[in-house]
């Protein structure tokens, strides 16, 4: 399940790489002026082409975006209360080179660097890791998936 309020800024992006998709779409179909010479018919051409360039450059920024399933500032109170006994500061004090470092997430954990792979761990556990399935939410821990990526991205001392 997705969190039913998604991150303010991650929205935002999203919406705006959809508009310029759909604008920019819309634009490179529809229809130009009749033109009157030559140079009209290649400025429409150009148009055109530019509308596609738009839509094309509009979803790639859409796939591009992560897609952060969860709240950040959630997902902070929820690791704070579940996860800050052994993973304080995104360390690690059970096994310590397996810490929350984006570098480490993506040496060791099944999956890489994704909130997908974190929501796995956190929901079925590994080794000395237990798992949580059965004591958080899905909410909580697409929250706290999404918390963990985030400050991996930025770094825990941020």
């Amino acid at each position: 399940r997705r969190c039913s309020t998604p991150h303010p800024v991650h929205t935002m992006i999203k919406t705006a790489a959809i508009s310029l998709a759909l604008v920019g779409a819309a634009s490179a179909f529809a229809p130009g002026p009749m033109p009157l010479r030559s140079s009209v018919t290649q400025m429409s051409m150009s148009a055109q082409q530019n509308a596609a360039k738009a839509a094309f450059a509009g979803a790639a920024i859409l796939a591009a975006t992560p897609a952060f399933a969860g709240d950040a500032d959630a997902g902070e109170k929820v690791f704070n209360a579940n996860c800050a006994a052994c993973h304080a500061g995104g360390q690690n004090s059970v096994v310590p080179d397996h810490t929350l470092e984006k570098a480490a997430i993506e040496k060791f954990l099944t999956g890489g660097f994704k909130e997908a792979s974190v929501v796995t761990q956190v929901t079925n556990g590994k080794n000395a890791m237990p798992a949580f399935g059965g004591r958080l939410s899905d909410d909580d821990i697409a929250n706290v998936a999404t918390y963990v990526i985030s400050k991996s991205e930025e770094g825990w001392d941020a």
